[in-house]
């Protein structure tokens, strides 16, 4: 029997301002971490004949979104590292994220990463959480066989 854990994902953002954790540890929301494919990798063409043709894209980039409870600590590291990567263009866009699980064996790199946006600010009844978008030039992405 498989079982799964969030507390057997690392995962980190590195590049000018700092290395943050973003796994376990870093106070993530139970809505966690989300990598999603910018766009498809391929197009299907139908000619008039009904034949089909697949156009295969050489696109790897994507979306990071990472969901930080309110109160978590990470939240300030990387609003200092977005006030320093957003500053000038010298510094934007050069991040790398890792996200590994131990258990799976998944490990998926992220690079060329920028900062998308700032995350909605919202103050209510419940604290809820901060969402931080990133977007990735290049998203390599292996996913284990599990345990």
């Amino acid at each position: 029997m498989s079982t799964y854990s969030f507390l057997d994902v690392q995962a980190a953002i590195t590049g000018p301002g700092g290395s943050i954790n973003l796994g376990a540890g870093a106070a993530v929301s139970e809505e966690g971490i989300s990598i999603e494919p910018t766009e498809d990798i391929n197009t299907m063409t139908i000619g008039a004949d009904g034949s089909p043709m697949h156009s295969l894209h050489a696109n790897k980039s994507g979306r990071v979104t990472v969901r930080l409870l309110k109160t978590s600590p990470v939240n300030q590291q990387l609003s200092l590292m977005y006030a320093f990567q957003t500053a000038s263009g010298t510094n934007h866009g050069q991040n790398t994220i890792s996200i590994a699980n131990s258990k799976t064996q998944d490990v998926i790199t992220c690079q060329i990463v920028a900062f998308q946006k700032a995350p909605l600010i919202e103050y209510k009844k419940e604290a809820g959480l901060n969402e931080w978008t990133f977007q990735a030039g290049i998203i390599d992405r292996t996913l284990g066989g599990g345990a």
